[in-house]
């Protein structure tokens, strides 16, 4: 739990938002204001002592939470984990197709909050539902709202064709692609950078990467692959997103290998490493070849052996599976030849020529 809080407080700041405190409470099964009675009350005078004007919860709330809750607390916004991570999304994508699949997302999210949730649709972004909250006009917003689905749904279908027809073109020019995955701020794109040099835009901030960028990468024998990078991994990452983003996450699940990306510094990798292995499967790529690849050994100093790292790291899920495990530091592009060389040499078992 101290591990999901202290990522939604990030996603907060993400956000653009200031954090002002936090509380928990252990329930055996969220009620229908998501918290009890006492809990709430603590909650008011939080927010009243706080000058606080917007609560998060760590949970995707029902329609009837948000809206019990929010009449509790009185004149304050209750938003929810999947909101707050679809308003990140939001600011983070840049290209047309990033935009209609978090435009997507947010339509799925909101379509059952639609009867009394008129600032939620404000809040979204929806260019609907500033109009009175009348029966009639909650019908007339569903009917417009079900009617962008369609045609958002329609155009993304387009282009996951025009992505299929690229990877068949790809396929028959001989050239394979690697596929990079790991939770969000594990290094990705600062390894793809430094794999490719590049000039990915590369901060400190949760989902930097949202829209798939695709670079050539030259490996040690003068052939070649296509490295793709793409949108991070989080904990309870909204099932309307993988759905919405599945067009883009196809590129994973087409990849002739996959580099997993792991923050090996954080305290909390193994469960990462569970977050994106669970994504993996529900996108069919669960049995594609991998090499765990972790990241950011140099900020464990140097009193600590390199043979020794992975006593420190998720090696459990390499062991299950024969999954190669390579050590390396992004940023100070440490361990890359034996990383080039793993793919070279996977990518050689698996009976597929790089592409010279």
């Amino acid at each position: 739990m101290d591990d999901s809080m202290a990522e939604l407080a990030e996603l907060t700041r993400s956000a653009g938002a200031v954090v002002v405190g936090s509380m928990t409470q252990k329930v055996a099964r969220p009620n229908q204001t998501y918290l009890g009675e006492g809990k709430i009350e603590v909650l008011k005078d939080a927010v009243r002592d706080r000058h606080v004007d917007t609560v998060v919860c760590d949970d995707e709330l029902t329609p009837t939470q948000q809206r019990n809750l929010e009449k509790a607390l009185g004149d304050v916004k209750v938003i929810d984990r999947t909101a707050l991570i679809l308003d990140v999304f939001a600011s983070r994508a840049q290209t047309r197709e990033g935009r209609l699949q978090v435009e997507l997302a947010q339509h799925e999210y909101l379509l059952p909050r639609l009867a009394g949730q008129w600032t939620h649709l404000e809040r979204l972004g929806g260019g609907i539902g500033t109009r009175g909250p009348g029966e009639t006009q909650i019908e007339t917003d569903r009917r417009l709202i079900r009617g962008r689905l369609q045609r958002l749904k329609k155009e993304l279908d387009s282009v996951r064709t025009h992505r299929s027809q690229y990877r068949s073109r790809r396929r028959q020019r001989g050239v394979e692609v690697v596929g990079l995955v790991g939770y969000t701020n594990a290094g990705k794109s600062t390894l793809l950078n430094a794999l490719t040099g590049s000039a990915v835009a590369v901060e400190n901030k949760l989902f930097m990467t949202l829209d798939p960028i695709t670079r050539k990468l030259r490996l040690p024998d003068g052939g070649g692959a296509l490295l793709t990078d793409t949108v991070g991994f989080i904990q309870k990452l909204p099932t309307s997103l993988v759905a919405a983003f599945r067009a883009t996450l196809e590129e994973i699940a087409e990849s002739s290998l996959i580099l997993h990306v792991v923050d090996v510094t954080h305290p909390n990798a193994s469960q990462h490493v569970d977050v994106v292995n669970s994504v993996l499967n529900d996108l069919g790529a669960g049995d594609k070849p991998r090499v765990l690849v972790l990241n950011k050994i140099d900020l464990l100093g140097p009193s600590v052996a390199l043979e020794d790292l992975t006593a420190l790291a998720p090696t459990r899920v390499a062991e299950e599976s024969d999954t190669p495990v390579v050590l390396v530091s992004a940023m100070d592009r440490v361990g890359f030849d034996d990383l080039l060389n793993r793919i070279q040499e996977t990518l050689h078992e698996l009976e597929i020529e790089p592409a010279h």
